[in-house]
């Protein structure tokens, strides 16, 4: 008890010390705070759209309340509030360009609405899916790299906030979650092209149809919010002649997750369909015709050209007289 007597009487003389005390406390209790409504909202909050917004609503809530409580205890008067905040920002302007970016590229995409998570973006060269968004960082499920096509590759990806004022952020979903993808057809020279094109047609319309219905009513929104045409969503096929066979292109729409898979679907169906007509379309690839090969007639004593022997004899034998 003198102990706890003598820290008491220490404390109240020195008040600079007891206010730090103080200060340290409710920094304490406003941190646990946090930490227990975030824990509190993972467990009972089902939706994980909602239980991601309520958890950075308390985040971001509990900084506010810490920057108030630094402010009231080191200035002692909450009405200086901004006066604080303006020096303590221009003198830490230079040494920490870096965070202040970060932190204003994290008010620009939630104001802005940028991207969100569960957006697939492309920022500074690096494409994936936004999985979280922080006052500091991104943090993206990265895809591609040394894995083809739009699969995962299995990093995950912190990548600054700033970067949304250093360049084209491209957003897969935003808007009008669908983009426009295309592969090419090389038919075989002979083939009953009329044929062909009814087969990749008639496949692209049956497989695509759920996307183009879709994606109709999608652009019609994207027509009406942004200065752009109206654009074509159904399937569509150009022929090129080329040297070494009918190149058949065919574009479409599809949504931005299932690109892979819906190529992989309409090449699997348009190779049935061609093996059902017995040879009348034939699948083309990269071959060489050698359209004449030279006869020698060899010796076989000395494997001279015998012919160019025989030329010359001739060329020896005397006239008539």
């Amino acid at each position: 008890m003198e102990s706890l007597d003598f820290f008491w009487e220490w404390l109240r003389e020195h008040p600079t010390a007891e206010t730090l005390l103080k200060y340290l406390a409710w920094l304490v209790v406003v941190v646990v705070l946090i930490v227990y409504l975030r824990r509190l909202i993972r467990r009972k909050v089902t939706d994980s759209d909602t239980r991601y917004k309520s958890q950075k609503a308390v985040e971001v809530f509990g900084y506010l309340l810490l920057l108030l409580i630094t402010v009231s205890y080191f200035t002692g008067n909450i009405k200086d509030i901004a006066l604080a905040v303006g020096l303590f920002t221009a003198g830490i302007t230079i040494t920490l360009q870096e965070l202040i970016l970060s932190i204003a590229g994290s008010v620009y995409i939630f104001l802005v609405k940028v991207y969100k998570p569960g957006d697939r973006i492309e920022i500074n060269k690096i494409k994936g899916d936004v999985i979280d968004i922080d006052s500091m960082y991104t943090t993206m499920m990265e895809i591609g790299e040394w894995v083809s096509s739009d699969n995962y590759s299995g990093r995950i990806v912190k990548l600054s906030n700033a970067f949304v004022f250093r360049g084209p952020v491209y957003n897969y979903s935003r808007d009008f979650p669908f983009i426009w993808d295309e592969f090419d057809l090389p038919i075989r020279y002979g083939s009953d092209v009329d044929l062909a094109k009814k087969i990749v047609t008639g496949v692209a319309s049956t497989e695509l149809s759920a996307f183009v219905r879709e994606s109709h009513e999608q652009w019609k929104s994207v027509v009406g919010r942004y200065y752009t045409e109206d654009a074509v969503v159904e399937p569509s096929l150009a022929i090129t002649l080329t040297d070494n066979w009918i190149r058949f292109n065919l574009r479409y729409i599809v949504d931005y997750k299932r690109r892979r898979l819906t190529k992989d679907l309409l090449s699997q169906r348009i190779l049935q369909e061609v093996e059902k007509t017995g040879g009348k379309v034939q699948l083309a690839s990269a071959t060489v015709e050698i359209v004449r090969i030279p006869v020698l007639e060899m010796d076989g004593k000395n494997g001279t050209d015998t012919r160019g022997q025989e030329g010359n004899e001739q060329k020896k034998q005397p006239g008539p007289t």
